[in-house]
């Protein structure tokens, strides 16, 4: 026991060997998982044929900073954290002490110094900098802005968590309008199309996947087979019989209730892993059932013009309408109108799924969903229908699919079988998982955070005037993407608001009566 005890304190006393051990370790891993990534790569000769590039310098440049990177972790960075006891090694979780001496008032003022100033002279600095200096000028501008904003959050971190709810609603509300007087209507497109209805469309397929995976317990990895039934549903009683958006909208969410529902029939038996590969066959049927069945989806081809959105048939958004939106309130064209008509639109659609998930919760069968979550086999003991609870929660999740699928097809006025494979699915859940399975703000959370920093890296362009133009985002924008989602499950396992509370517990001890427990009763 005490050689036991001499040795644990040497090893703390002297990290270098473990170290050295780990970063030996992370080397041979990361030689097997990058040689056929990095150390080989596939090009066409002058004859067209295809070679192999052997990129073996490179391959060992890459392992050389993974081992250096895991030694430094080992032999510096965990003692350093350990000493400064920054985190608590038994919840993992920062004290006050840590955010206080990062966030102090000396540092936020200087970032809004920097960031003012730099804001101020950027069109000077613009022409009178090269490229690459002006492209780290722009780094040191958002590191500041981020520092700024986090330091905001830190300081009203009560204020906030306290009215967590209405500032997130008045802050999406007027995301809009901020985005239209900070870059006029044209340059407001893009933030409000790529960065508010994206996200919100997320939003709202995680909150309809997360009654099923979150509330229920049910592993569904064909999720965006729903969310194809909505938006092709649509799109084909839309360009066909000329129906309205607001009465396709509720017949879209019908069809992928049906559809949940005929899912739902043939897994009532199945658990785990066997419930995931036949929904995961059921995505895929749906996807190969559009491409093929060209009468009727025009295969892969798709569907074009399928018809726009209308204010409830008072004014229009087509510019050859008679009662198109400029032409009734006098007020100059612009495509602008119509994306954040559409923004208003989806994030009324994902407040309401979240109302409905809220209230279900609190209901019965919300109540039962979380029972078959917890246990199966104690929820047939108590008597509830497993079969009624796995149907319903199959229709509910795939309802609310089918209204972001109509939404989806009246925001792109194309569909095709590309735009819902199976990656689709994997994104949703990842960002159920990531938010925190049953949690709606933890799951908001994940989807800002992932679909927003894919489009952010898609957008950093001032990386090719630090690493040369050879530099290009979008290949390593999955990358980063990847270990993002690798160091968040490590760091927040449970995900980011990761709570498993059921909806009806007792808050205190209470004793039962002898009656309740007679022979017969209970």
């Amino acid at each position: 026991m005490v050689q036991t005890v001499s040795t644990s304190r040497e090893e703390v006393a002297n990290p270098f060997p473990q170290a050295i051990r780990e970063a030996l370790y992370a080397g041979a891993i990361s030689f097997g998982l990058f040689v056929l990534f990095i150390g080989l790569k596939s090009d066409q000769n002058i004859r067209n044929e295809l070679i192999l590039v052997q990129r073996w310098g490179l391959l060992a440049i890459v392992v050389a900073l993974v081992m250096i990177g895991r030694f430094v972790a080992v032999a510096y960075i965990r003692p350093f954290v350990a000493n400064q006891k920054i985190a608590n090694i038994a919840t993992g979780l920062f004290p006050d002490s840590a955010a206080t001496r990062f966030f102090r008032l000396p540092y936020f003022i200087a970032a809004v110094v920097i960031a003012a100033v730099l804001l101020f002279f950027s069109g000077t600095l613009a022409g009178a900098l090269s490229p690459q200096s002006a492209a780290y000028v722009g780094l040191l501008r958002g590191v500041a802005i981020i520092y700024a904003l986090a330091s905001v959050l830190f300081y009203f971190r009560s204020f906030i968590l306290a009215h967590f709810s209405l500032l997130s609603v008045i802050l999406l509300v007027l995301y809009p309008v901020a985005m239209v007087l900070m870059f006029g209507f044209q340059g407001s497109l893009k933030w409000v199309d790529n960065f508010g209805i994206q996200i919100l469309i997320y939003v709202m397929l995680a909150w309809g996947l997360n009654i099923v995976v979150g509330l229920a317990g049910l592993l569904d990895l064909g999720y965006v087979a729903f969310y194809a039934v909505g938006a092709y549903s649509y799109a084909l009683l839309g360009t066909h019989f000329g129906w309205s958006f607001w009465i396709l909208l509720p017949a879209a969410g019908l069809m992928a209730a049906f559809w949940g529902v005929i899912l739902g029939f043939p897994v009532l038996r199945l658990r785990g892993d066997y419930l995931a590969i036949v929904t995961l066959a059921f995505g895929e049927i749906i996807r190969l059932v559009l491409i093929n069945w060209r009468e009727v989806t025009n295969g892969s081809a798709g569907i074009s013009g399928i018809p726009k959105v209308s204010f409830f048939g008072l004014f229009s958004f087509n510019v050859s309408d008679p009662n198109y939106i400029a032409k009734v309130f006098n007020i100059a064209q612009s495509g602008a109108y119509y994306k954040i008509f559409l923004y208003y639109l989806i994030l009324a659609l994902a407040l309401l799924t979240a109302f409905v998930t809220i209230r279900l919760r609190r209901m019965p069968v919300g109540r039962a969903w979380e029972a078959l979550r917890e246990d199966e086999i104690a929820c047939r003991s108590l008597g509830i229908n497993t079969t009624t609870t796995k149907l319903t929660a199959f229709a509910t999740g795939a309802m609310f699919g089918g209204f972001a699928g109509s939404f989806f097809a009246a925001r792109q006025g194309f569909v095709s079988p590309e735009s819902f494979v199976f990656l689709e699915s994997a994104i949703i859940l990842a960002i159920v998982v990531l938010g925190g399975m049953g949690s709606l703000t933890g799951i908001a959370i994940a989807a800002l955070v992932m679909i927003g920093g894919t489009e952010i890296l898609r957008e950093m362009q001032f990386l090719k005037a630090i690493f040369g133009d050879s530099f290009t985002p979008e290949l390593y924008r999955m990358l980063l993407f990847g270990c993002a989602m690798v160091i968040v499950m490590l760091w927040k396992p449970r995900g980011f608001v990761g709570s498993r509370e059921p909806t009806a517990f007792l808050h205190e001890r209470k004793s039962v009566s002898a009656s309740f427990t007679k022979e017969g009763h209970g």
